[in-house]
């Protein structure tokens, strides 16, 4: 009977490793980054192993860290307007959000609608995989809990800046702003702020430097949304840069 249970024992006993594992080390991230520059997420991890195992060489994945102070406040106040208004208000989730994506989702088959929040899109980006699954939303609530207990409002929006991905090879709002606009983050315009918001759904389909029409009409929606927020002004009374 010992014998025949052992490899299952074994195996629990890997796995509560494994879970404790992987526990402290999301944990201790958590902690590190809350006053540390963020050097790489798990996206940019990942498509850099993508690269590589597809022989592309030459393909980098990194972030050029920059404080918000170092980041114009038209950047902050476009990702909110565009993906998490109630950004300032909730504590990680917007529940009104999740249970209108649930009932658009049961009505459509075709078209799936997210409701992720800038906290669930930073610890998903900041330390899990790509793709979608029950496993991967499960753990994205634990972390975004994490996340919002330990950190600021404007730490996760300053993480969230320097890893969110813009477009191929290109993470956090330096890298996106020097290749698409030739000049620093801190120089970005409101309507520059609103083009790179724009592509954020899908920046590997959608292209800031050659924006199509809908582009262009999500530059146009997520403007009117900065200027009905309350511009700078909004970013100011939340504390966020």
């Amino acid at each position: 009977m010992n014998l025949r249970s052992s490899p299952l024992s074994r195996l629990k006993k890997i796995l509560l490793r494994t879970v404790l594992a992987l526990a402290v080390l999301w944990g201790g991230g958590i902690v590190l980054f809350s006053f540390l520059p963020v050097p790489f997420s798990a996206v940019m991890v990942e498509r850099q192993l993508g690269a590589v195992l597809s022989g592309n060489f030459h393909y980098l994945a990194h972030s050029d860290w920059v404080s918000m102070d170092e980041i114009s406040p038209w950047m902050g106040l476009a990702v909110i307007a565009s993906e998490d208004q109630k950004f300032p208000e909730h504590w990680g989730f917007d529940v009104a959000a999740i249970e209108k994506a649930f009932a658009h989702n049961e009505r459509n088959d075709n078209r799936i609608r997210g409701a992720s929040t800038l906290s669930q899109q930073t610890a998903k980006n900041l330390f899990l995989w790509d793709g979608r699954s029950w496993l991967r939303k499960g753990l994205e609530a634990g972390l975004t809990v994490g996340v919002e207990t330990v950190w600021s409002k404007k730490r996760i929006l300053t993480v969230y800046l320097n890893i969110a991905e813009f477009g191929e090879g290109t993470f956090g709002v330096e890298a996106a702003s020097q290749r698409y606009f030739h000049k620093p983050a801190s120089k970005l315009t409101m309507s520059e702020a609103a083009l790179l918001a724009a592509v954020l759904p899908n920046p590997i389909k959608f292209r800031a430097d050659a924006p199509s029409g809908y582009i262009r009409s999500r530059q146009a929606w997520i403007l009117r949304q900065m200027h009905q927020l309350g511009g700078e002004g909004f970013m100011q009374a939340n504390k966020l840069h």
